[in-house]
């Protein structure tokens, strides 16, 4: 699956998990459990609670994604 092929979603940091996982409430409502990209991690890019994020989601399961970008 390419890049394009992900749903982007607008949210909240609302809890920290262990292990790099966060649980993210998105604009429309819904609750993500998500994940840094790679890309975040390689650049040491910190998410807190709180945070506004973009979170690209699978088309096939809405529940899981990555977070792709932190707002300032």
């Amino acid at each position: 699956m390419s890049r394009d092929d992900h749903v982007r979603l607008e949210g909240v940091i609302t809890d920290v998990y262990a292990g790099g996982q966060f649980a993210v409430k998105t604009d429309a409502g819904a609750l993500v459990r998500a994940q840094l990209c790679g890309r975040m991690r390689k650049h040491r890019i910190r998410v807190i609670l709180g945070d506004r994020v973009t979170v690209a989601l699978s088309p096939y399961d809405l529940t899981h994604g990555m977070i792709v970008f932190r707002a300032k």
